[in-house]
């Protein structure tokens, strides 16, 4: 039986980070039917594996700036974005996340 379905293919870039996958065994991202699926970014600098220093608005920055990464490698951009989760540990946080959020999206804001 021939099937219509797109085979899911890998998304990679060496502009954001590639965890250890012993560690950490997922993908940066998978496209699959016209879609790209994205797992969790933090504030990690791709070259150094490090956390980038200063505040909640440059880790935001840093964490998009790699989702950014990743969705250009898979021929997409953040402007085709539907949907973020955000997570942070502190509702104190909040408005410095979003000062470096909404540096990347604009409207119609993503849900």
């Amino acid at each position: 039986m021939a099937s219509n379905m797109s085979s899911k293919q890998e998304v990679v870039t060496a502009k954001a980070p590639q965890m250890d996958q012993s560690k950490f065994p997922f993908s940066q991202a998978i496209s699959y039917g016209g879609m790209i699926y994205c797992s969790g970014n933090i504030g990690i600098n791709p070259e150094t594996k490090a956390m980038v220093p200063g505040s909640i608005t440059d880790r935001t920055i840093q964490a998009l700036t790699n989702l950014s990464h990743i969705l250009e490698a898979g021929g997409s951009s953040l402007k085709n974005v539907v949907k973020v989760n955000v997570f942070i540990t502190t509702m104190d946080d909040f408005d410095a996340m979003n000062k470096g959020y909404l540096q990347f999206f604009e409207k119609p804001l993503p849900v």
